[in-house]
């Protein structure tokens, strides 16, 4: 598993035999069989049942949950490991690009019918799982989600994988060194990204701002005012990211459940859901999206991480040197991400610092090795099997249990009258 061989249109024809044999038969007997990287459907796998664990359990057990602002948790992990995967799979399947604008067309159809997934998924159409009512109001529709975040970073990071890549005559890839040269514009994409960020994180004045929040029991709304007027903050209130959220989407169209109420300043009972404290910072209750515009800027980042992972495995076939050229680069970005932590560019996945970017995608880089040793080497594929097959329909098992839309329309079902139904029964 994991050996891809190049095609060849080289056709050896029995001319003695006097048998007439059709040209698209003997291309097809010709054509290798197209193997799957197992330990990348494992590694998926693994991804979307650490999702679902830290979903059902991350309320009862605050250790896996999301870290409430600065820090990582197990569930930080899952958002850059898909993503990292993404990278991976695309350098699988752009290995050869005979048409790059019939390529590009195809990437962008794709990421545009995976944005409008995620748009319908988590625009606000569903309503919650004990909520029958469905329709999403335009003015408040929500823009940016998990599928919406996956589909930008794999367009771009795909349209680089098309287009900044060195076909020409130069010298062979058979070195980590030559790998870097041949795919040195991919890389300067990834500095430029992450210099942008940087410099917008910290560089950007942040004004007073106010919201407000419509009271069920008030025919009034109650306007909240957060006081700013700063740079560099990266707190709750007075972020960047949040900040050009605000200005370029809209208050109204942003997440309304944000992480950081768990904290001490927003709970009482932080890092679990509480009431708020009577001293409590008028932000805590604000819109904030985790998957925003300058934050998806560096989660482009963590694909295109992945992306030279992938080029690893199309370019070397000795298990020694793909092993190798993983667990450098990993080794070297978890270092990094401590000092930068260490230096005050702390881990932040609300904001996904440059710091959380790197603890992550060096985490998902051992992970994938390790998984790489055990399946693909090794052909341990029977303890694996479940989680094999969740990565082979992971998008299916994401639409339906992460998103809630099983449950929902279980719930659909009942009794005389909508409390009547199993979910109920079984206690959900």
């Amino acid at each position: 598993m994991g050996e891809y061989k190049p095609i060849t249109n080289d056709v050896p024809v029995d001319v003695e035999s006097g048998t007439a044999t059709r040209i698209d038969e003997l291309k097809k007997s010709t054509r290798p069989a197209q193997h799957r990287l197992v330990s990348l459907d494992v590694f998926r796998g693994i991804t979307v049942a650490l999702m679902i664990l830290v979903d059902d359990a991350g309320a009862f057990i605050p250790a896996i949950n999301h870290s409430p602002w600065n820090g990582v948790n197990l569930a930080d992990f899952v958002m850059p490991f898909f993503l990292f995967i993404v990278g991976v799979a695309l350098a699988l399947a752009y290995k050869r690009v005979s048409d790059k604008s019939d390529a590009s067309k195809k990437a962008v159809l794709r990421a545009l019918k995976l944005f409008a997934l995620g748009l319908f998924l988590q625009g606000g159409y569903f309503h919650g799982v004990h909520n029958l009512s469905y329709g999403v109001d335009l003015n408040s529709i929500r823009f940016m989600g998990v599928l919406q975040r996956i589909a930008i970073a794999y367009l771009l990071v795909a349209i680089c994988e098309i287009w900044l890549r060195n076909d020409g005559d130069g010298p062979p890839v058979d070195s980590g060194r030559g790998l870097l040269r041949k795919y040195r514009y991919q890389l300067l994409v990834g500095f430029i990204l992450t210099v942008i960020y940087t410099i917008l994180l910290y560089g950007v004045h942040v004004s007073d701002w106010e919201y407000a929040i419509q009271d069920g029991t008030a025919s009034a709304p109650h306007y909240y005012y957060v006081k700013c007027g700063v740079r560099g903050n990266t707190g709750p209130g007075c972020n960047a990211v949040a900040s050009i959220d605000r200005k370029i989407l809209g208050l109204q169209h942003l997440y309304r459940k944000p992480v950081y109420k768990r904290t001490e300043e927003c709970s009482t009972r932080s890092p679990q859901n509480g009431p708020l404290p009577v001293d409590a910072p008028s932000w805590c209750q604000a819109p904030f999206d985790p998957e925003g515009l300058l934050s998806s800027v560096m989660a482009i980042v963590t694909c295109l991480i992945g992306l030279q992972f992938g080029h690893v495995i199309v370019y070397f076939k000795d298990h020694r040197s793909r092993i190798m050229l993983w667990l450098i680069p990993s080794c070297f970005l978890l270092a990094l991400a401590f000092c930068l932590d260490f230096f005050g560019i702390q881990m932040n996945k609300p904001l996904y610092t440059l710091s959380y970017t790197c603890v992550t995608a060096g985490a998902a880089g051992i992970l994938f090795a390790g998984i790489f040793v055990l399946v693909d080497v090794y052909g341990l594929r029977k303890p694996t099997i479940a989680f094999e097959w969740m990565g082979k329909h992971a998008l299916m098992i994401y639409i339906f249990i992460g998103c809630n839309l099983l449950p929902i329309l279980i719930q659909g079902i009942y009794w005389k009258k909508p409390e009547n139904n199993i979910l109920k029964l079984i206690g959900i």
